[in-house]
């Protein structure tokens, strides 16, 4: 154990401000490895095989986003109980949470990998991808979806890994994959030798290869390591899902996954929306979204900081750090944030044409769409932070409800009003009015702190059971009815 527990970071113990950030440091390292991974491989794409390939890309990227959903809030759960169980020092509970919710997404990444094969045109059409892109986008949904089992098992190993205070080992094997795709993936488009060149297939393909190496190196690491989460003789019997860590992945998983799938749901909406202003659009939207993508890590990593450290905080019951948790996390989030819309919007011309070549009516959309939308990024990650501080004790319903309202309500409702004044710039505009409004209600519901009176993320007797359901339903602690 003394080898994994040099692995592991104590979020409980000493100064919150060093502690959170060198925590957090690592989880956003391997965020941005990731987005830097995808922005090359479609630079790779667009030089390569054309606007057509990249909008192939764009359609397909944002149903992969979908489905990975629906393992996020499940290795949410499993990351808030592991935390919790860290933080009061009974590893025994971190690792049968750890091994039934990668034995349940091992079953759920084989049946979506299925489904996804099956369905992937159904789904192309659904979003209304252009003609010129559509054949383009099956193939490279398909080859990914391939590859989906062994992708959900390493999301969740990595969530599980950063409850118990280890974020520097997902960060080594998001590297890993990092390098073989971006060796792999001209290597594949192109061909060499007697690897023929295999076009959009071929980038799909190079994903899915360095996924499932990074997986089995992930594997082979922990036990050399003997990390602190590695499952031994009886242990391995953890992987089979138990009943009651079921209750708590499906009880508290569903609703977080509920999060991502309502963004994914607008999101696909969204590019439905682009598809219809025409190729051009499509394109640059594309490339915005690359950009973008970048703008949205420090949220996601932040925001899974700060719940991990509040979680394992609230397992050893030092409330007295919670709030000096959220508000650094805040800091953090708008200095990092603030610091990369500056320089994106600074060198908007170069990167914007790593993307789009010379095409410079593409270029134009997708710095119209940058000027109006890019800013609401620091809203959406302050709402994050938040959300995370009470996700990290296991209050999931109310940040849904605000998603649901803010996204599908306000988003969209102002686009549908808008449009017939702006036209496209309705668009890009119902970004900052959504996440504002967002951030408004949070921030409203984060300090009635009702959050605060709901149970722990621990198996429980039925009448405990039924305590955790009044705490979560109580109406001074909830901002919007929670259905």
């Amino acid at each position: 154990m003394a080898a994994g527990k040099r692995e592991a970071r104590d979020l409980v113990n000493g100064p919150i401000a060093s502690s959170l950030l060198l925590f957090a440091i690592p989880t956003l390292a391997s965020n941005v490895l990731q987005s830097l991974n995808g922005s090359i491989n479609a630079i790779w794409v667009g030089r390569f095989l054309g606007a057509q390939a990249l909008a192939a890309t764009a359609n397909a990227n944002i149903t992969m986003f979908l489905m990975f959903s629906i393992v996020f809030g499940f290795g949410m759960a499993s990351t808030v109980v592991i935390a919790q169980a860290a933080g009061r020092g009974d590893m025994d509970a971190a690792r049968r949470s750890f091994g039934s919710a990668t034995g349940f997404c091992t079953i759920l990444g084989i049946v979506v990998a299925a489904a996804g094969w099956a369905f992937s045109p159904a789904m192309l059409r659904l979003l209304g991808t252009p003609v010129e892109a559509f054949d383009m986008a099956l193939v490279y949904l398909r080859v990914i979806f391939i590859a989906m089992p062994a992708t959900l098992i390493s999301v969740m190993m990595m969530m599980g890994l950063r409850g118990a205070g280890d974020a520097r080992t997902p960060l080594i094997f998001m590297f890993v994959s990092v390098i073989i795709d971006l060796v792999l993936n001209p290597l594949f488009i192109l061909g060499l030798g007697p690897i023929p060149a295999m076009g959009i297939g071929g980038s799909a393909a190079a994903t899915a290869v360095a996924g499932i190496v990074s997986l089995l190196g992930l594997v082979v690491y922990v036990y050399v390591k003997d990390l602190p989460l590695r499952l031994r003789g009886r242990e391995l019997g953890y992987l089979v899902p138990a009943p009651d860590q079921l209750r708590i992945l499906l009880g508290k998983g569903l609703p977080m996954g509920l999060q991502m799938i309502v963004m994914s749901a607008v999101g696909l909406m969204i590019i439905g929306l682009v598809n219809r202003e025409g190729f051009i659009v499509t394109a640059a939207y594309g490339a915005a979204q690359q950009i973008w993508t970048y703008l949205q890590m420090p949220a996601m990593a932040m925001g899974a900081a700060v719940s991990a450290m509040a979680a394992q905080n609230i397992g050893a019951n030092r409330w007295d750090r919670i709030g000096r948790i959220t508000a650094y996390g805040l800091g953090y989030l708008l200095l990092i944030t603030g610091a990369m819309i500056g320089i994106i919007l600074l060198f908007h011309a170069p990167l914007l044409s790593l993307f789009l070549g010379d095409n410079r009516a593409a270029i134009d959309a997708a710095w119209n769409m940058q000027l109006l939308a890019t800013w609401s990024f620091l809203l959406f990650g302050a709402t994050m932070i938040l959300f995370g501080v009470m996700r990290a004790n296991g209050v999931v319903v109310r940040p849904l409800i605000i998603l649901v309202i803010t996204l599908f309500g306000v988003r969209l409702g102002f686009y549908y009003f808008a449009y017939p004044y702006l036209g496209a710039n309705a668009l890009w505009l119902s970004f900052p009015v959504s996440s504002g409004s967002s951030f408004l209600i949070a921030g409203i519901t984060y300090l009635l702190g009702g959050w605060r009176k709901a149970k722990l993320l621990v198996p429980v007797h039925e009448e405990e059971c039924r305590e955790s359901v009044n705490a979560e339903s109580e109406p001074a602690g909830r901002f919007a009815p929670a259905g």
